[in-house]
């Protein structure tokens, strides 16, 4: 194995990348594997797509990217055949706002070879997602945008627990962040941000487990921790 994969419940799970702690998530049905997420490189990119051979049998089908920065979505450029779904803005991005995200990639550091290679095999996703509801058989995945926050398009992912047992796993792109403060830039919208995560509270309930886009993964506690971090900075 290339990383490190941490069970969360039947067939989803999660890694972290050692760049910058990007979360990548997986979810296997019974028809169609889907990631979440996907780094930054093609290197990134092979590594994982060995790893979900490994863990699954299976190739991935289809790929979700949360939101329009390079570390979460240049790495999709790996994954040829699978379907694509992202958000308006990530598309954007991915091409007529390529060269603002290479220019991000640069400032972080990234191998300008690398990072070429990447956005080379670049394509716009399948499918522009606002809400959708995708079947990979035996185990359905809810993709929703919350609400403004980290950017203006942030996408949330919701695996419902399939029996009692198990918990519901919500995986929330950088609107949660657990390895840092969370991310604020020119982009994000401070004020709506609480908000969003109060929706992301409502779909994921009490008990589920919530992914962070970097850092471990957290508690609803920590999440309602965060919406008053963030409240109070407006």
């Amino acid at each position: 194995m290339h990383y490190d994969w941490q069970t969360l419940s039947s067939c989803v799970y999660r890694c972290r990348l050692p760049f910058l702690d990007v979360t990548v998530g997986l979810v296997r049905g019974d028809r169609r594997t889907l990631l979440i997420d996907c780094g930054t490189t093609l290197l990134e990119a092979a590594g994982i797509a060995e790893d979900v051979g490994e863990l699954t049998s299976s190739t991935v089908t289809d790929v979700v990217l949360t939101h329009h920065h390079f570390d979460h979505i240049l790495g999709s450029a790996g994954f040829g055949t699978a379907v694509l779904h992202a958000p308006g803005a990530v598309a954007e991005a991915m091409t007529t706002g390529i060269g603002a995200v290479r220019a991000y990639a640069l400032e972080y550091g990234v191998d300008s070879g690398e990072l070429d290679r990447a956005i080379a095999g670049l394509r716009a996703p399948d499918h522009i997602v606002v809400a959708a509801d995708l079947d990979l058989g035996g185990r359905s995945v809810h993709l929703e945008l919350p609400g403004r926050g980290h950017t203006d398009h942030d996408l949330v992912i919701l695996i419902p627990a399939v029996s009692p047992a198990e918990p519901t796993v919500v995986f929330c792109g950088d609107l949660v962040e657990e390895s840092a403060d969370p991310a604020i830039d020119a982009g994000s919208d401070l004020t709506a941000w609480p908000q969003a995560l109060d929706r992301i509270l409502a779909l994921g309930g009490p008990d589920a487990l919530y992914v962070p886009g970097h850092g471990a993964v957290v508690d609803a506690r920590f999440v309602s921790t965060q919406r008053d971090w963030l409240a109070a900075k407006t």
